[in-house]
Order: structure tokens, then C-alpha cells, then sequence
């Protein structure tokens, strides 16, 4: 791309609003929902969804909460027409639930479209036509005026016909959009909308939606903002009117001109799952409706499972949900930088200890567990992890809790392993790889039996613990034996007796594993060297906790006396 080839470019639209209100608005109710998921043609799929595929996501934006359902444009192909109809004649929408359908202004369309309605409780009938400047003037070679009069005859056909199939119980909504409105004149915009207004006659109880889409994102999301507010402050009869938002992505910000245009004045939005269509896709409705849900908004759909929408969304479309896609996408609650899990590790645990309802964890915009996610992928290894990844890992997965001294050493060794793989690490391999390291170690010492022997206490004379035990030193057996005040105590003194206490105990902390009277404990004991000053954690396991800490013991003075 050169620079001077910027110069075919040019801003192509300004909004005049200098009394502009929606900056200071607050997204602070859902607006009405539309789904689009199903219109053909405006999904652009490589395999179009066949009838079955079609029926398994209608179900699925059924549950999810959609009561106004786009299922398709009928007079494009016989399958859209064959769907609607399956719908209708085996009384698969439910009470409450509108099908929406769409057609051009042209008039073998609108018959065939309304021959699909026939029987239907609810209908929306989405009447379009394009109306930009450009497309005026490239596509239709047509004045202002010749565009409105292809919008008033497809109005007054749909009126005509809709009366005729009210008559026979429909209740019939109408949809008008003006094409490529985000490039249109606004009071030309206002003009046609009117007049398509003028014809329908709406009324307080059967309003007109008036769909005002970004058909191609030219501008920045605020002067979309500054276009929708104006409409809605210059339609006529406005408590007759909902103003409806249909954004693209072309510039990548359908989602943020959707929510500058609710705060604008829109009581309506249409979009897909996971942001589905032509070229760069529709508005996301998920990510729009949970970043509503992270501030508190009831946003009205329900995406408690959201890992089971996107598996159908996939399965039917045969499109794939990227990794970094919000709320959705496989990376986006998983943290591989170290100051970011050590972040959320302690968010985490002051939550649990606090015992609060309020979310407030650092790194994560809301709690995974209510899409249905959980917290076990939120955590990730690689060679860019921090100490305090692997700590959570191996305390959430697995349940050692280890030290917060200790959280260095063991994420340097386990970081140092990804580096070795350059891959990320499983949490499996993880806990493997701890283990191996840094649970009972048995070289150069293995500690292969010891008896204990104790006189308690008595008065102010301090308990005396008596350890006897058979070592295998460099695979040489050595029997050591010596009191202390307790079992671990008493295996220093032994370790010292026998001129093999190069170091000094500076740690020793324990925990049970799990819960109920089968757990094991766990003993994390710390070593200094006492010539070179360096330090070693060892871990311990057993079903006796005495058995843990001089095990966590010899593991310490073998990665001491190793070369780590």
C-alpha cells in the first residue's frame, strides 16, 4: 500500500448535531432483539444450511431468548421458502415468537414472500430498497424521487397484502429499510422513510420498525451514533416508530456503533451469533448482550452454556469462532503471562476468603462459570508463564497449595520445561513435571524405612522424639538414628550426626489434599546450604503427615545436593 494512493480516498460523511445528547447516555436496559442467523444470502456460507440445519439453529435462538426470529427471504430460494413453511404448517414457533422474512421492493418478491406467511401467528414483513447517493448513482441510475416511488409501491403492496392476511388471523408487523443508510442523505432518509410511514399508518400498538442499517461501515462509530439520533429526534410520530440498528464490521467496530447507537435513541438490533455475514460479518449480538451483562444489564438472552451455542453455531454454518473472539473463542479466559495469572490467582482466592458474590478479578471482564465455562482453562503454561500460573494450576487442579516461596522456583523449572518443548504445557504435564522435580526426590538419599519412637512432654521437660532410620546413600545402605523434638527435628540431628548436614531448615509448612479422612497430606520443607547460600524446596506426600515431612525433607536435601 503506498501513501499516495490515499488520495482516492475521502471522508464521505459528517453529521451536523451540535446539541449532540448520546455521549452522556448509559446503555441501561436491552434493547428489542432481532436474530438474522438464518436469512440466506446474508450469511454468505460456502455450503448454505440445508432445512435440518436451519431447524437445529431456530431451536437453539429459540432457548437462547430471540422472540424476533429473521428466518429467511423467501423468494430467494425454494429452501428458504421450504423452511418457513415447515415452520408454519407444523406449528414450530411458539406464542410470542415472530418470524421475520425480508424482500426487496419489487413486486413478484412481495407475493411470494407472503404466499411463505400464510397461516402464521406473528409475521414481520422487511420491505428494503437501497437508497445511498452511490448506489443512485452507479447501480440504479435513478433521481431521489424514482427511488422513494419503488419504496411507496412495495409499502402499499405490503399493506395490501398484509391486510388481506390479517384478515385471516396474522398479526403483520412492517420493517422498512433504507439500504445503505450510513450512506445516506440524512434528510433524504428521513423523506423516504416517511413516505414508506405515510402508507403503513402505524399505530402505538403496531408500530413501524424503522431499520436504519450500516450496510457498509464508511465512518466512525460516532457519526453512525449522530445519524441515528437525529432520526429518531426527526421521524414524525415517533412513539409510532421503533428505530432499529443493523450494523456491519467493515472497519471492525459494528459492535461499537451499535452501542453508541442504542445510547443514541435505537429500541432495536439486529445481528447474528458470533457476527456471521457478508464480507466482514453482522453486528455480534453475543458480545453486545454480555458486554451489557458485564455492566450489570439484563440483557434478556440467555447464553449460560455458551460453549454448547458456538458447538451448534459451528456445526450448522460450518464457520469457526476464533480463539482470541470475546466471551466465545478458546484463549479469551486463559492467561499466559505471569503478572497476568498471578492477578487473577489472587482475585481468585480473595473472593473465596472474603466469601463475596461480587465479581472482581483482575484480567476478567465477567465470572466464566456463568456462559459455562470454567476455571480450569482460565490459567495457561507456556514459556511465557509467571510463578504464580503454575501455582494456581497445580492448587486448583490438583490441590497442592504450595508456599508463596516457593511459587519462583517452581515456576522457573516448569517454565524452563515449556521453553525445552516450545509449546504450551497441559496441565497433566505440568503436574509431571512438578511431581518428578520436586516430590520425593530418592537421589542421592532414599529414605527406604524409619521407626519412630516419643516420650510426651512432662511438666516443663520438652517432648523427646527418637528416629530410627535405613537410608540408601548413593545406593549405599547407612542406618542413622538420633532425637530431636520431633520426627523431622530428629532426622536433621541424624543427617548432622553423620556428617551430612550441609544445610540449615528455613521452611516447613503442610496441608491435606482433598477432603474426608482418605486425603493425603502434603509437607513443603525449604533448605539453605551453608556454604553458598542457596535454597531448595522439597515436597512430601503421604497419608501421615510425619511421613510427609520427612519425606518433603529428603527431597529438599536431594535437589539441594543436586545439581537442579
Amino acid at each position: 500500500m503506498k501513501s499516495k494512493n490515499t488520495e482516492k480516498y475521502a471522508r464521505r460523511f459528517e453529521v451536523k448535531l451540535p446539541n449532540r445528547r448520546w455521549p452522556d447516555n448509559k446503555i441501561t436496559k436491552a434493547p428489542i432483539w432481532c436474530s438474522v442467523d438464518l436469512r440466506d444470502g446474508n450469511q454468505a456460507l460456502a455450503v448454505p444450511m440445508d432445512v435440518d440445519s436451519k431447524m437445529v439453529l431456530y431451536n437453539t435462538l429459540l432457548k437462547i431468548g430471540f422472540k424476533e426470529i429473521e428466518v429467511g427471504f423467501p423468494a430467494a430460494s425454494e429452501t428458504e421458502f421450504k423452511f418457513i413453511r415447515k415452520l408454519i404448517d407444523e406449528n414450530l414457533v411458539p406464542d410470542g415468537v415472530s418470524l421475520q422474512v425480508l424482500t426487496q421492493s419489487r413486486e413478484h418478491l412481495i407475493y411470494r414472500t407472503f404466499d411463505a406467511l400464510k397461516g402464521c401467528k406473528n409475521a414481520i414483513v422487511h420491505l428494503y430498497n437501497s437508497t445511498s447517493a452511490l448506489q443512485r448513482k452507479v447501480t440504479f441510475n435513478m433521481t431521489r424521487a424514482q427511488i422513494i416511488d419503488i419504496a411507496r409501491k412495495g409499502a402499499k403492496q405490503v399493506r395490501d397484502m398484509a391486510d388481506q392476511l390479517e384478515a385471516k388471523g396474522t398479526r403483520v408487523r412492517m420493517e422498512y429499510s433504507p439500504e445503505s443508510f450510513s450512506d445516506t442523505e440524512l434528510d433524504f432518509a428521513l423523506e423516504i422513510c416517511e413516505a414508506v410511514k405515510e402508507i403503513w399508518k402505524p399505530t402505538v400498538d403496531n408500530k413501524l420498525i424503522v431499520n436504519l442499517p450500516e450496510t457498509v461501515q464508511y465512518n466512525t462509530p460516532n457519526v453512525y451514533a449522530d445519524q441515528i439520533e437525529w432520526m429518531s429526534e426527526n421521524i414524525s410520530e415517533r412513539d409510532k416508530v421503533e428505530i432499529s440498528l443493523h450494523t456491519h464490521n467493515d472497519r471492525g467496530t459494528g459492535v461499537a456503533a451499535t452501542e453508541l447507537g442504542i445510547m443514541a435513541g435505537a429500541d432495536r438490533v439486529e445481528g447474528t451469533l458470533f457476527g456471521n455475514g457478508e464480507r466482514t460479518g453482522n453486528l455480534d449480538i453475543v458480545t453486545v448482550a454480555l458486554n451489557m451483562y458485564a455492566e450489570g444489564v439484563d440483557c434478556g438472552l440467555d447464553f449460560a452454556n455458551l460453549p454448547e451455542i458456538r458447538r451448534i453455531y459451528e456445526d450448522c454454518t460450518g464457520m469457526r469462532v476464533p480463539p482470541r473472539h470475546p466471551y466465545a473463542g478458546d484463549l479469551v479466559f486463559t492467561a499466559f503471562s505471569g503478572s497476568h495469572q498471578d492477578a487473577i490467582k489472587k482475585g481468585m482466592d480473595l473472593r473465596r476468603k472474603l466469601h463475596t458474590d461480587k465479581w472482581e478479578v483482575p484480567y476478567l471482564l465477567i465470572d466464566p462459570t456463568d456462559i459455562g465455562c470454567s476455571y480450569e482453562a482460565i490459567i495457561r503454561i507456556n514459556s511465557q508463564s509467571g510463578k504464580g500460573g503454575v501455582a494456581y494450576i497445580l492448587c486448583e487442579d490438583f490441590g497442592y497449595d504450595l508456599p508463596k516461596p516457593m511459587h519462583q522456583e517452581v515456576g522457573d523449572f516448569v517454565n524452563a520445561e515449556a521453553d525445552k518443548l516450545g509449546r504450551e504445557l497441559k496441565p497433566s504435564e505440568i503436574f509431571a513435571i512438578f511431581s518428578k522435580e520436586f516430590v520425593g526426590r530418592q537421589a542421592p538419599v532414599k529414605l527406604e524405612s524409619y521407626k519412630i519412637s516419643s516420650n510426651d512432654s512432662d511438666g516443663d521437660t520438652p517432648k523427646d522424639v527418637c528416629i530410627n532410620a535405613r537410608l540408601l546413600v548413593c545406593g549405599d545402605e547407612k542406618c542413622v538414628s538420633a532425637h530431636g523434638n520431633g520426627p523431622i527435628n530428629a532426622l536433621v540431628n541424624a543427617f548432622a550426626a553423620n556428617s551430612m548436614k550441609n544445610f540449615k531448615l528455613i521452611d516447613y509448612r503442610s496441608h491435606a489434599i482433598g477432603k474426608g479422612s482418605a486425603t493425603n497430606s502434603a509437607a513443603y520443607i525449604c533448605l539453605e546450604a551453608l556454604d553458598s547460600g542457596k535454597k531448595a524446596w522439597g515436597v512430601g506426600v503421604d497419608s501421615n503427615i510425619e511421613s510427609a515431612g520427612l519425606k518433603g525433607l529428603v527431597s529438599a536435601y536431594n535437589r539441594l545436593n543436586s545439581s537442579m
